[in-house]
């Protein structure tokens, strides 16, 4: 078999006259305009509409690309999970696709010897993924969670494992199954790098920022030994972690708790938790290939010149306009009449998670009011801005206007799971601690 790398966690994977596409996103602009590609992609779309399917591990934007799908050929069979919820499904049936579901744990063929084998991680915890609004129900309730998977794609002879955006602890259930299934793991896909609005959106201190951001990453590079040590493969690849951020939160980068991928194989490389002999490292560039049966690469990797990155979010990502940035600004009134059925959803999901807490839910709201939110059953109320400092526990949102209005107005407009992972919301939090519910409860805060 052969891999090629595209871009982010976009892979093509082909066996003789066979091949899938795992994840494509080559179009910038996702997450409502922040996420970006770097390098800058130039992937020709044309060329991949003639693969024999598409593989999309879950509804990210990352992932699942309506930018990018929008323009490949509808005729492409799509193989997702089946989930307990129909939520990519239907998204993915709304663009034109024919969809294959497969069960959790079954192999299934795509084309003669082709075969893939999808798992849902389990366990689902956003203190370990640090994606803060919650995914889905905070426990696992029917034996698989509604959002990421991992897969293994084999001809029979070679097998390749894509782990994707599972975090280590949360998929290690559904990674062993994998491991008892195939004697021998030939090549490994592993992730190395957070996503998530976690520091750089939260008011910390400097010495705050640095100590989190150490920690997060040095948290996913265990979790990547974690993967490599129970696979054992004969090779690993560190990727689906090279996005950066447009527009006007292009300002965050130097915030975000990342690592380059050049660094992270380098860690992984000098890992004395890792048999260095057993088990080898690669990187590669956008359209280098990896023959499995041979272990070479079609050519050198060259390295990230980080300069020119710094120099083209600069110059050119920092002027990119979000997908709200066109709307008309909202004035109060605009908000005061979603805020009650917005409530309402909000105390039934906090109702369905027995959550309570005297942190105040704040959101910033036009003309120097806050929408204050009681997280124990007592209502909402809108207050004056300067009342603020009569409120000691608290956990506040503040957001463009504009993408506010879209998030109350329903989940069709906007996702507060989305506009938190592109970094189009800021939060401060007194005291800096994390409570799981305040997370869960506004992530449901949406009319039908």
């Amino acid at each position: 078999m052969q891999l090629t790398y595209l871009s982010s966690a976009a892979v093509l994977i082909k066996d003789q006259d066979s091949s899938i596409l795992c994840d494509p996103w080559f179009i910038d602009g996702e997450y409502y305009g922040s996420w970006c590609n770097y390098p800058p992609c130039t992937i020709k779309l044309d060329e991949l509409n003639n693969v024999d399917g598409i593989f999309i591990t879950h509804i990210h934007p990352d992932h699942f690309s309506v930018k990018t799908l929008e323009k490949m050929n509808k005729q492409i069979p799509i193989f997702i999970h089946k989930f307990q919820y129909n939520f990519l499904k239907k998204s993915i049936e709304n663009l034109g696709f024919n969809i294959i579901e497969v069960e959790h744990n079954k192999r299934v063929n795509i084309k003669k010897n082709l075969h893939i084998r999808i798992l849902a991680s389990d366990n689902c915890d956003p203190r370990l993924c640090f994606k803060y609004f919650g995914c889905g129900i905070a426990e696992k309730v029917f034996g698989s969670t509604t959002l990421d998977t991992l897969c293994v794609i084999d001809n029979g002879d070679e097998v390749i494992v894509n782990t994707n955006d599972c975090p280590f602890p949360i998929a290690e259930d559904s990674a062993l199954k994998i491991k008892n299934c195939y004697k021998k793991i030939n090549f490994l896909l592993l992730g190395y790098s957070s996503a998530t609005a976690y520091p750089q959106c939260f008011k910390l201190s400097n010495e705050e920022l640095e100590k989190s951001k150490k920690e997060i990453v040095q948290k996913f590079l265990l979790q990547g030994e974690s993967y490599i040590n129970l696979f054992k493969p004969n090779y690993y690849m560190p990727f689906a972690g090279r996005y950066v951020l447009g527009g006007k939160k292009s300002i965050l980068e130097k915030d975000r708790a990342k690592i380059d991928l050049e660094d992270a194989l380098k860690y992984f490389q000098n890992s004395s938790v890792i048999q260095q002999k057993l088990h080898k490292g690669i990187i590669l560039n956008q359209n280098a290939s990896f023959n499995i049966t041979t272990g070479e690469s079609d050519t050198k990797y060259v390295p990230i010149d980080r300069e020119e990155k710094t120099r083209y979010i600069e110059n050119e990502l920092s002027k990119r306009k979000y997908d709200y940035e066109d709307d008309n600004i909202p004035m109060l009134n605009n908000f005061l009449e979603l805020i009650p059925k917005c409530y309402e959803r909000f105390e039934s999901k906090r109702k369905q998670l027995s959550f309570s807490s005297n942190t105040k839910v704040l959101i910033q709201l036009p003309e120097n009011n806050i929408l204050l939110i009681n997280a124990n059953g007592k209502g909402f109320t809108i207050i004056p801005l300067n009342e603020l400092n009569k409120i000691n526990e608290f956990l506040m949102i503040k957001t463009d206007y504009r993408l506010l209005l879209r998030l109350l107005s329903g989940p069709k407009f906007a996702h507060w799971n989305n506009a938190e992972i592109g970094s189009h919301l800021e939060f401060i939090r007194n005291p800096n601690i994390y409570e799981r519910g305040l997370f869960y409860c506004p992530k449901n805060n949406l009319p039908s």
